[in-house]
């Protein structure tokens, strides 16, 4: 009996560029934590600590771009987190440094937009969104920068109005003010994106965090427009914490009247100074943005199991499932919205996981090429990779059995495509995949969403 294959071949990444990455060493892509990887539909963003190399995996023949952010030698700043982001026809990637910038590029290496979030490194860039459907009544679209102890929420709708601008002003060839924005390069030259920022630190600085959705406010509090999310980290000294966060920044009736009244007071007094002390001399160069203040995050639950540790953490595409690696080799499932873990498994050391839609119904599998299979036609399931073990394991969620087990290569990485901004819900759905790339021999493939399990 032949043995079943579980994956599909789709190209190959091998080109004379990784070398500067370190391809050819043994574990060059698995065992280099500055390594960093982000995978498109068809792309392969590779990081190290001073540049990214874009590679066109399904096109061999394509050029690979090579991006250089200006980072800060006196600082030491390095590149800590990349990430893509698509927006239709839009496709850019952005970077975390260690001092909390965050950089959008072009594809042809070009400097979108350059902003300061705060004084930390940036230690994931995490993009998630929920489409309005019948088991939702909202829609949200973000962009979440992840720091030690801090979470940063960008809105997706800002920043594509702001990649939509500049798209339009590309096409119209406006090349003085792209000039101007080039030159400049400076936070404050580019408009700044609006953002919340929040501190999680109160159980210890987190090792990764997610915005898993929208929560209701708290009892007895006065009803607002403001949205409330709720949010869950990871760390040492708790290795699940969970909080609720809020827009409003206010923290006293104190804070709000300093708040007020102390911009206007130092704008006045400025003023008065020019008047006094006039000079013709104007600055060459605006000071950096600072970072605006934290909004409140108030504390719901935490578990501390010491010298448990959480390491790693994935969400699902709804933000109601949590998989979470610890340091005892443990994977827990949490439910985010109970906050209570319902499954665990153990003897997984170095894990990662990633969440993935698998075809269960055998039939369908067989059925004509002309059905178009739907969103009912897929069940969760969550893909457990065992680098010690050298396997794979397909899980269906949240209480079902063990589907795959599959053998992969030592020095194998687990990638996800990144979220797609603004598909419609009325488009052909697309299933959650799970790609595999092989450091050994650069050839990435997917994992086949039709599992074996017999009823």
């Amino acid at each position: 009996m032949s043995r079943r294959n579980h994956t599909t071949d789709l190209g190959c990444i091998a080109c004379d560029e990784l070398t500067d990455l370190g391809a050819g060493k043994e574990g060059w892509l698995a065992d280099n934590p500055n390594l960093l990887c982000a995978l498109d539909t068809h792309s392969l963003a590779l990081a190290d600590r001073s540049a990214v190399l874009v590679i066109e995996w399904s096109d061999p023949d394509s050029p690979r771009v090579k991006i250089r952010p200006e980072l800060s030698p006196i600082h030491g700043e390095f590149i800590s987190a990349v990430e893509w982001l698509v927006f239709d026809e839009i496709r850019v990637i952005a970077v975390g440094t260690s001092r909390g910038h965050l950089l959008i590029y072009s594809l042809n290496g070009g400097l979108i937009h350059k902003q300061i979030i705060h004084t930390a490194r940036i230690l994931r860039l995490r993009v998630r969104g929920t489409k309005k459907d019948l088991t939702t009544d909202t829609c949200a679209e973000e962009v979440c920068a992840i720091m030690p102890g801090v979470i940063a929420r960008f809105d997706g709708s800002d920043i594509q109005s702001m990649l939509y601008k500049w798209s339009q002003e590309t096409n119209s060839k406006f090349w003085d003010e792209m000039e101007r924005r080039k030159s400049g390069f400076s936070g404050s030259t580019f408009e700044q994106l609006p953002y919340q920022l929040w501190n999680v630190n109160k159980y210890g600085a987190c090792a990764d965090a997610a915005v898993t959705g929208i929560m209701p406010p708290p009892l007895m509090e006065v009803q607002s427009s403001q949205r409330y999310y709720r949010a869950i980290a990871i760390g040492e000294d708790a290795v699940i914490s969970a909080f609720r966060l809020s827009e409003d920044r206010s923290r006293s009736i104190v804070g709000a009247i300093l708040s007020k009244v102390v911009p206007v007071t130092f704008s006045t007094i400025a003023s008065f100074s020019k008047m006094i002390w006039r000079s013709d001399q104007e600055p060459t160069q605006k000071s950096e943005v600072k970072p605006q203040s934290f909004a409140r995050a108030s504390p719901l639950t935490c578990l501390k199991d010491h010298p448990r540790k959480g390491e790693k953490l994935t969400l699902s595409p709804s933000g109601t499932l949590a998989a979470i690696t610890d340091s005892l080799g443990r994977v827990l499932l949490l439910d985010t919205q109970a906050l209570v873990v319902v499954r665990l498994w153990k003897g997984y050391r170095d894990a990662s996981c990633l969440f993935m839609e698998m075809l269960v119904n055998n039939s369908l599998s067989s059925s004509s090429s002309h059905y178009e299979a739907t969103k009912s036609d897929y069940c969760l399931c969550l893909a457990i990779h065992a680098p010690r073990k050298g396997i794979i394991e397909v899980w269906q969620m949240r209480t079902g059995p063990r589907l795959l087990a599959i053998s992969c290569a030592k020095g194998s990485k687990m990638l996800q495509p990144t979220y797609r901004f603004g598909m419609s819900v009325s488009s052909p759905y697309v299933p959650l995949e799970v790609f595999l790339l092989n450091g050994d021999s650069g050839q990435i493939s997917v994992i086949n969403r039709y599992s074996q399990l017999k009823p």
